[in-house]
């Protein structure tokens, strides 16, 4: 059963976030992914937070671009972690998406790291620590993954 939901607003983010989908598999994380927009699809999106607890999600990582209302939207719709993943889909590179997604009011966080591949991998990471407090085998397996860094 899928423990994180790895969602985006659009099909051309695939790519980038198949970066995040490859490191949880590295540490037997097992995730789903699905393609919600916060602006073409509003219901969807009320409708994947509203029941992601009950399906057994326990942490969403959600990415966009421009606007980069998704992380927010769903936030809105769960008191799940959710991390923010900016996407550079704009002129201006992503700092717009780091921006929206940053900027959450108190009360409604959303863990937000770096634009782009480099974000969608942190963000994997991030949720593999988390998951890491409570699952022995992924703990082993993330303080492997980081054993092998410091021994370069």
């Amino acid at each position: 059963m899928p423990t994180v939901g790895i969602v985006m607003g659009s099909r051309s983010d695939e790519a980038v976030m198949q970066e995040c989908a490859d490191i949880l598999e590295r540490f037997g994380v097992e995730y789903e992914i699905r393609v919600i927009s916060a602006h073409r699809t509003p219901e969807k999106a009320r409708e994947y937070g509203q029941t992601a607890r009950e399906r057994g999600l326990q942490i969403l990582i959600a990415a966009a671009g421009g606007a980069a209302h998704l992380p927010g939207v769903l936030a809105s719709w769960t008191t799940l972690p959710v991390i923010g993943v900016p996407l550079a889909t704009s002129d201006l590179k992503g700092v717009d998406s780091l921006y929206s997604i940053v900027q959450m009011p108190p009360g409604m966080p959303v863990a937000t790291v770096s634009v782009g591949a480099w974000g969608a991998r942190n963000a994997a990471y991030l949720a593999a620590q988390i998951i890491s407090l409570y699952d022995e085998k992924v703990r082993a397996a993330y303080d492997a993954y980081r054993a092998e860094l410091a021994n370069g």
